[in-house]
């Protein structure tokens, strides 16, 4: 009875220690589970660190982005300089051209009363001389006979040039008249052969055309215009011809030239005025005329004004925002201008050289590079005064190795 019993004690202290090692596995396994789950956790969470940083450094090297704001090299100098040009462009120093404008202004004048008036019809003809390489003499009032059947005759003595090596016959540009007044010689151009060398060789070789329309003949009623009226009228004429004609020169002047105000010469005289009756009792005044404007290359104009305002200047391209506000002036008349091998002139004022830079090359230098090293650089571009360098992210340190995200903005003066 003894013996069962204590076979009983000992079969339930093996299955109370068998239990409790049982239950101390299980008691173990969540703890392990937590410990593995922590440590996963812990390997995600610094897997998603480490790829939000790259993707952070990724996106911030994928928008960065650079901007550089110049100040260029800018020098004041008053001008009150003596040049010279020459008229052929292929010649050393600086060179100028002609721009010739020719044009006409008419103005209609009203009178209260009329006076019988006698006028011959004017206009202006080019001779030519094919007949000889002589030049050829023709006198005062040389008679015209014109294509219409009329007669006209030259206002002042003239020489035909001969005819040129080059077998062109030589012209001149003389001003006529008509033999007799009257609106029946008015005329549109007309061709004209010399009466005086009629039955002679010369008489087909020397002959003339009109230079546009011959005008002015009247005999009759016309309206009684004072001298001072026909004097304010004429002086209008003259400022309306000479602003319309500058406004076409400077719209014909070519890029990269420039026409001073002052370097204009009008050419018009009492003689280049013609009057016209009308039916209605007014008189119409035309004025003809032409201007001639010098033209520079504004470049070399420009050049040569730093070469002798700046001291060891490199030849560095610049310019000068205010060229077109300096004072020409010279003293050789719009008569001669054409003629004119060469000009002396002056030009006085204030100015602003301006050093351009090379923007291109200036992005290639700063491709990739560290900003630490962006004042080193500059040192290399004596035209920038100063710089200011902008670098977003601002926490990056260097500059994009692309040239599309470098902005260059230079505050070049007006």
């Amino acid at each position: 009875m003894s013996k069962k019993i204590l076979q009983d004690i000992k079969v339930k202290h093996v299955r109370s220690v068998v239990r409790t090692q049982s239950e101390v596995v299980r008691a173990k396994e969540p703890r392990d589970q937590n410990i593995k789950r922590k440590s996963s956790r812990y390997t995600l969470w610094f897997v998603a660190i480490v790829s939000v940083t790259f993707l952070f450094f990724a996106f911030s090297n994928l928008f960065l982005r650079a901007a550089v704001t110049i100040n260029p090299k800018t020098s004041d100098v008053v001008l009150n300089e003596n040049l010279s040009a020459n008229k052929d462009s292929s010649a050393d120093g600086l060179s100028f051209d002609i721009v010739s404008i020719a044009g006409e202004e008419s103005r209609t004048i009203k009178a209260n009363s009329q006076k019988d008036v006698s006028e011959k019809a004017t206009g202006v003809v080019l001779i030519y001389n094919a007949y000889s390489v002589s030049p050829q003499p023709l006198a005062i009032d040389t008679r015209l006979l014109g294509s219409n059947g009329k007669i006209y005759k030259t206002l002042t003595k003239t020489t035909v040039p001969g005819i040129d090596k080059k077998g062109i016959p030589g012209s001149v540009e003389v001003k006529i008249y008509a033999s007799v007044s009257g609106v029946e010689y008015n005329s549109a151009p007309l061709d004209f052969s010399v009466l005086g060398f009629k039955g002679t060789s010369k008489y087909l070789k020397i002959y003339a055309r009109s230079k546009g329309e011959i005008t002015g003949g009247f005999v009759g009623k016309a309206p009684a215009v004072s001298d001072a009226e026909k004097a304010t009228a004429i002086s209008g004429l003259k400022i309306s011809l000479q602003a319309k004609l500058l406004t076409q020169a400077i719209a014909q002047t070519p890029n990269g030239f420039i026409l001073f105000k002052n370097a204009i010469f009008f050419n018009t005289d009492d003689s280049n005025i013609s009057s016209t009756y009308n039916s209605d009792g007014s008189m119409t005044m035309t004025l003809k005329g032409s201007l001639d404007g010098i033209l520079f290359n504004e470049q070399k104009l420009t050049k040569k004004i730093t070469e002798d305002n700046i001291d060891k200047y490199d030849g560095s391209d610049v310019y000068i925002p205010n060229i077109h506000a300096l004072i020409f002036s010279m003293s050789t008349s719009g008569v001669l201008l054409k003629d004119a091998p060469n000009i002396n002139f002056n030009l006085s004022g204030s100015a602003k050289i301006v050093w351009k830079l090379d923007e291109s090359k200036l992005i290639t230098d700063l491709l990739g590079k560290s900003k630490k090293d962006f004042s080193q650089i500059l040192l290399q571009y004596p035209n920038i005064d100063s710089a200011d360098l902008t670098i977003s992210p601002f926490w990056k340190t260097s500059l994009p190795d692309k040239s599309k995200n470098i902005k260059v903005i230079i505050n070049y003066p007006n």
